[in-house]
């Protein structure tokens, strides 16, 4: 490239960056450093121009000085300033600036355009990039060691703030915290994500950024109340609520990309009761059995009270909920989401709210009813009805599950010795390669075999110690005469609706109704099987 004609409109930058590494490098590469360099060097150029100095987050403004031709010459410190992307660094040094006739000068590196293509400049561009690329693996490595100790790698969510006598520990922030807790109260009550936005909105509830904005006594944002159905979201979907601490959430695939990736649950760390919890875990598990069927009213704007929870004992489909503004609601109904005005594969297994809300009250009025008449008597009715049988198949997969962790760690020692008789010539290396695939395939099997029992296993153990919690609930409601979304999220985990029946002229339609924690009762006197005489309609015949 030639030299730049000397033109006085022109202005000289002079970019000097400081990056998180070099906080372990001294003052070698500190700012202050660097304006002194890059001021001296900029008083000798004959060109004669006055130049200014720009942070990072300006690098933007440079590069659109630099497009509107109002920038000469650019001079760094050295290479790496600029950049350590080799391939970012190699466009703007070699054709960014080039196209635009922009000088560029690396002092340390000696590089300077006017001057003519330096042979080594790429591959110092290399070596920076390779710098980067170490110090992100050894940062990684840190970080690990970090997330696998149980340590935050996060700053506190909304909700919690650091501990000022111990930086890695979370304490509850109060105020945040029982906004946090009426979220998860409102989601409970049957709220989704937009609809709980619009009611803080509608309180003047800060939203997270003015939140921090006014405890730091800075300038609240535009639009302080206006809460995002991703900040919900992101909030009713947040473990660290329950007082856990999730490490590795997402990943990046490289140290230059800035998109983080989410993790599955099986790559995450878990560590439990870490710190002190805002929202009980069951009311936690309930939120996300409600957000896996997620509700959205019609376009008469009402929505079911059971909506989302009501499916199908034929096919399994959901029951999608019905109305039409011109009815006062008495119509409501659900009908089986297969069904389409009998060209579907299913039948409507239609029923009215109304109908469902009365079998649903009677039902949990009578379970209330037989835990305080005695509820010696009714834990032992779950016991039977849950356990009893789930114990005998429990045993079993114990059992299996002992057995097959024998067998891996038998077919492990048999791998070893295999490989050492085929490395002693003992036998044959196809022989070798056979036995490994097929002992191989058989230690992966039980492998997969052992996990999905243990879960089942686990799932056990934890429904037996539900039941506490079902308690607590009960407490909670009882003497109910009527139901509220809350009261239906509480208690109900699914309705299971059947087939109606005509029986004698009259209409028959069973009803299951799963709780939470314990599942299906059945009680001696069980009111959930919806009856109706049938309707006597006037019919024309044809002659």
């Amino acid at each position: 490239m030639t030299a730049n004609t000397y033109k006085p409109e022109h202005i000289t930058a002079l970019y000097a960056r400081l990056s998180q590494e070099d906080a372990l490098d001294g003052d070698s590469n500190s700012i202050v450093n660097q304006k002194a360099v890059l001021s001296k060097y900029a008083s000798d150029i004959d060109d004669g121009v006055s130049g200014v100095t720009f942070d990072r987050p300006n690098f933007n403004r440079m590069i659109a000085e630099i497009e509107a031709g109002n920038v000469a010459t650019v001079i760094v410190k050295d290479m790496s300033r600029l950049g350590r992307d080799y391939l970012k660094v190699g466009y703007y040094t070699e054709i960014f600036f080039v196209e635009r006739d922009v000088r560029y000068i690396a002092i340390n590196d000696g590089v300077d355009s006017a001057k003519g293509d330096n042979d080594f400049t790429p591959f110092r561009n290399l070596f920076n990039d390779f710098y980067a690329k170490d110090t992100s693996k050894k940062v990684r490595a840190i970080k690990r060691a970090q997330g696998m100790a149980g340590e935050h790698l996060t700053k506190p969510p909304y909700g919690y703030k650091v501990d000022l006598n111990d930086r890695k520990k979370w304490i509850v922030d109060e105020e945040a915290a029982a906004v946090v807790k009426r979220i998860f109260d409102l989601c409970v009550a049957g709220k989704g994500p937009s609809q709980i936005a619009k009611v803080l909105k509608a309180d003047k509830v800060l939203i997270v950024k003015a939140y921090y904005a006014k405890k730091k006594g800075k300038a609240l944002p535009d639009n302080p109340y206006n809460w995002k159905d991703s900040t919900i979201v992101g909030i009713l979907e947040r473990m660290d609520y329950c007082g856990h601490t999730v490490n590795f959430k997402s990943y990046s695939k490289s140290h230059k990309l800035k998109k983080r990736i989410p993790t599955t649950k099986e790559q995450q760390a878990i560590f439990h009761n870490t710190h002190e919890a805002i929202v009980e875990e069951a009311v936690f598990e309930r939120v996300q059995e409600l957000r896996a069927n997620k509700r959205r009213p019609t376009k008469a704007e009402r929505q079911g009270m059971f909506s989302g929870l009501v499916f199908c004992a034929d096919c399994g489909s959901k029951l999608h909920f019905a109305t039409c503004k011109s009815f006062d609601g008495s119509q409501d109904n659900y009908r089986c989401a297969r069904y389409k005005s009998n060209t579907g594969d299913c039948t409507a297994h239609f029923i009215r709210e109304e109908v469902l809300r009365k079998i649903v009250l009677n039902r949990i009025f009578a379970v209330t009813a037989m835990f305080y008449e005695d509820i010696t008597a009714f834990m032992e009715l779950i016991q039977k009805q849950r356990f009893d049988e789930a114990e005998k198949d429990m045993k079993r997969k114990r059992r299996e599950v002992g057995q097959a962790r024998k067998r891996i760690a038998e077919l492990d020692r048999i791998f070893k010795r295999i490989y050492e008789d085929d490395i002693n010539g003992t036998i044959s290396h196809e022989r070798f390669l056979k036995l490994s695939a097929e002992y191989e395939a058989e230690q992966k099997e039980l492998t997969e075999k052992v996990k999905a029992e243990q879960q089942e296993v686990d799932t056990y153990e934890q429904n037996k110690s539900d039941f506490d919690s079902f308690a607590t609930i009960i407490r909670e409601y009882v003497g109910i005469t009527e139901l509220t979304p809350t009261i239906v999220n509480e208690f109900v985990k699914k309705i299971i609706v059947h087939a109606p029946e005509k029986i004698d002229g009259k209409r028959f339609q069973k009803v299951d109704i799963v709780f939470n924690f314990v599942g299906e009762i059945h009680l001696p006197t069980d009111p959930q099987t919806n009856r109706k005489k049938p309707i006597n309609r006037k019919r024309r015949h044809n002659p």
